[in-house]
């Protein structure tokens, strides 16, 4: 590992879950590159190190109920599950059908499912999952042009957002319920989060 993240509970996932188990066959001797690497479809598996930094935004515990926004390949959905262990639960949401199934195929590896750790659906994540509502932070791996509110609504109270948007990185976290602290973060750049009305096109 060519860097550690500062949380104990974010190591030690990271130590676990190989991202090279959440690439496609051609792309996974760059597992150990901190860069983006395409998955398909238009998509991407995210930067390590920006990974990391997101995860250190919000901040998962054990036992937590996280939400997982364009979960793609996959990778952050077992690094979620790693950390929230059997007495939590993560919900992995994605809008591309091909991408959802080959997230799901990836993570069937680490047997999060079959635990019950995990949950797959197939849905607009800019809408959130209001049925499972609300999470001990929701985690967005594609770039919003305006905050969806549906998503801040969703958190409990103390609960973490961490979404780009734009070429920022917010965190928000749930003080009170109308209190929310924003944080933000420059310099980054992710693709687009897609709604069910874009995936029509």
């Amino acid at each position: 590992m060519w860097f550690k993240p500062k949380s104990e509970h974010i190591y030690q996932a990271w130590s676990r879950v190989n991202r090279a188990d959440f690439l496609p066959a051609g792309q996974k001797n760059k597992s150990d590159l901190d860069q983006p690497l395409p998955i398909g479809f238009g998509q991407t598996i995210s930067q390590p190190s920006v990974v990391a930094f997101m995860l250190e935004l919000l901040a998962p515990k054990p036992g937590g109920k996280y939400l997982d926004v364009g979960s793609g390949s996959g990778w952050t959905t077992a690094l979620l599950a790693e950390i929230a262990g059997e007495q939590g639960k993560v919900w992995a949401i994605e809008i591309v059908p091909e991408i959802k199934q080959f997230g799901q195929r990836n993570v069937s590896r680490y047997g999060f499912e079959a635990k019950g750790v995990v949950e797959f659906i197939l849905g607009d994540g800019s809408r959130g999952y209001s049925a499972e509502a609300p999470f001990d932070g929701i985690l967005v791996s594609a770039s919003a042009t305006e905050l969806p509110l549906a998503l801040k609504e969703q958190l409990k109270i103390g609960g973490r957002l961490v979404i780009p948007v734009g070429q920022e990185i917010h965190q928000i976290i749930r003080k009170g319920e109308k209190d929310f602290e924003t944080n933000a973060f420059s310099g980054f750049v992710f693709v687009p989060l897609r709604s069910s009305y874009e995936s029509k096109d």
